[in-house]
């Protein structure tokens, strides 16, 4: 069988090139790849070319080596079927569905504990969105809402539309997404926001001359656009929280820090999947995470969130899609023949 892996090789430009996989080790398993999903996030930042070059590309990921420079191998969202195993290994695993951390490709080799085994009702689609509900419960962690809080989250792609269906199941007082795309809003308000609205309309007021959108105990920002910093230092209030879990990677713009965040006492911290909360480490590790977003990847609507399958060897018109036409796509799975 002839193997294929997508290759990012210039900026805007992919290709699925021959790739050697083999059979397994004697402690490895064989897996037939049947979706993969694309981060519109991270991998357009590296499609775009708009990631530091000498960065790892993830050193919590075995899977992806080297930096983030030109000609890599990337993705991390990889779900398939058990199709061999080394002599090493329990036979029991042939045929089972499990999830890896691996680049687009058709075929790939891992060892167990390297994997997830995936519910048998998962489908290969809806198991490739599992580091989206990882990440998602990460954010939720390090967010910590509180009852009766006021939460606003910015940016409804893949990852803000996890964290709304998961902080959906707190006793908020209102849960509040911004996003421009209709479309986002939409999904958004299914998924249990309060209400949506656009970045233009955050400084609308009402009759009574109050904001729209103002005193926030809490903000996640996930749309990706460091502009949106300056947005969600805007809508919260005294000594409130700001959790960040975009990566802007080399995208740069001004954020005012010299009016009220000062004076605010606003706090302003990162959210990276990579790691574990020092708050957090001595109870959790990322194997009771995971657990935590497996039990609740089938809360996730995997139908309703992918928007387009594309077969794998059309890959290139994938990347094309997202980068051009981002109000026409939430996610974008790559499917495995």
């Amino acid at each position: 069988m002839t193997d294929a892996a997508l290759y990012f090789t210039a900026p805007e430009t992919v290709e699925v090139r021959e790739a050697t996989v083999g059979p397994p080790a004697d402690d490895e398993l064989l897996v037939e790849t049947r979706a993969s999903a694309i981060s519109a996030g991270t991998e357009l930042l590296v499609y775009r070319d708009q990631t530091p070059a000498d960065l790892p590309a993830d050193e919590a990921l075995d899977a992806l080596d080297g930096d983030l420079s030109y000609p890599l191998r990337y993705g991390y969202a990889a779900s398939g079927v058990v199709r061999e195993v080394g002599a090493e290994v329990d036979s029991e695993w042939v045929g089972r569905s499990v999830f890896a951390f691996v680049p687009h490709q058709t075929r790939f080799r891992a060892t167990p504990d390297s994997v997830v085994a995936l519910p048998p009702e998962t489908t290969p689609a809806a198991g490739s969105l599992l580091p989206s509900v990882e990440t998602a419960t990460n954010i939720v962690l390090d967010a910590a809402p509180r009852l009766g809080e006021r939460v606003v989250v910015f940016g409804a792609g893949v990852i803000g539309l996890c964290v709304v269906r998961l902080l959906a199941d707190f006793p908020l007082e209102s849960l509040v997404v911004v996003d421009p795309i209709e479309r986002r809003r939409t999904l958004a308000a299914a998924l249990g926001a309060d209400r949506t609205t656009t970045p233009a309309e955050l400084g609308a007021v009402d009759l009574a001359g109050e904001s729209a959108v103002g005193g926030a105990d809490l903000a996640v920002e996930l749309s990706g656009q460091p502009s949106a910093l300056d947005d969600a230092i805007g809508v919260v209030g005294y000594d409130a929280r700001i959790v960040v879990g975009s990566w802007y990677g080399t995208k740069r713009e001004p954020i005012d820090l010299g009016g009220r965040f000062h004076r605010d006492r606003i706090d302003i911290v990162s959210s990276q999947v990579s790691t574990i909360s020092p708050e957090l480490r001595g109870r959790w590790d990322r194997d009771r995470r995971m657990e935590a977003a497996l039990d609740r990847i089938d809360a996730i609507p995997a139908a309703e969130l992918i928007t387009h399958r594309i077969p794998f060897e059309r890959a290139p018109e994938a990347y094309e899609l997202l980068d051009s036409e981002p109000d026409a796509a939430v996610q974008v799975i790559l499917e495995y023949s």
